[in-house]
């Protein structure tokens, strides 16, 4: 299984309808934002549930029935499942419910994975793999890439699916295009199944290096509500649609 080219992540774990009316927050509200994106041409979900309070929520009931009710509306669109802790969750309820959502597609941060230590990280790893669940690699630099290989089982192969995530932890959240370089340099010309995303209005030109590069893509609200040229996007799939215009 490899990653879609073009995946939205409309929402994330903190973002609210007072950040932007169009920010999905219920199961409806995600599965029609879902549709429209997968018209303007995404083929991948990356899926964040919120509580009845809008909380971030980490709950593999929950995202059984997502996924049942993804499943029949939009049969043909890739869902890939969070397990970002977003302040709440420990490692090993992240990994429990990576590993019981009843998902084939799931995203890891390392960093968050490995805060209890390294073992718990390669057990979860070596359980995903053996359950025929794709795990994408979170990493936000390249210490992230270096301690990925040291508790990944087997090291980086191939079929390995990695996010590149640029402009988080900088001033203000700005992400350019050069800041793909240093995991470009870690990569060293091995293959993986790799993608970016990127943060504020650098997000469509990091993009679309990522592409030129041969890596995948994802946009969305999770971390852009702006275009290129700095408006305020209407929804997440016009970002869809700015970018689908690239492949």
């Amino acid at each position: 299984m490899s990653l879609p080219r073009l995946m939205v992540a409309p929402n994330g774990a903190s973002k609210t309808h007072d950040d932007h009316p169009k920010v999905p927050l219920t199961l409806w509200e995600v599965v029609q934002c879902a549709r429209d994106c997968k018209a303007a041409g995404a083929d991948g979900l990356h899926l964040h549930l919120r509580d009845d309070e809008g909380g971030h929520l980490l709950d593999s009931g929950a995202y059984r029935e997502a996924l049942a009710e993804l499943a029949q509306s939009l049969p043909d669109l890739a869902v890939q499942v969070t397990t970002e802790a977003g302040g709440r969750y420990g490692p090993a309820h992240q990994a429990h419910v990576a590993l019981h959502s009843g998902a084939d597609m799931v995203s890891v941060s390392v960093r968050e994975i490995c805060r209890d230590g390294d073992g718990l990280a390669a057990r979860f790893y070596a359980e995903a793999k053996a359950r025929g669940i794709a795990v994408q690699h979170i990493l936000y630099d390249v210490e992230d890439a270096r301690h990925l290989e040291r508790v990944l089982p087997g090291g980086l192969q191939p079929e390995s699916q990695l996010i590149f995530v640029l402009g988080r932890y900088v001033a203000g959240q700005v992400s350019k295009p050069e800041m793909l370089e240093p995991f470009w340099d870690w990569l060293g010309g091995r293959e993986a199944d790799w993608a970016v995303c990127a943060f504020g209005q650098g997000e469509t030109a990091c993009l679309r290096a990522a592409l030129a590069a041969g890596g995948k893509m994802r946009v969305g609200f999770e971390n852009s509500l702006v275009n290129e040229d700095g408006t305020l996007a209407t929804d997440n799939a016009e970002r869809v649609g700015a970018v689908s215009a690239f492949l």
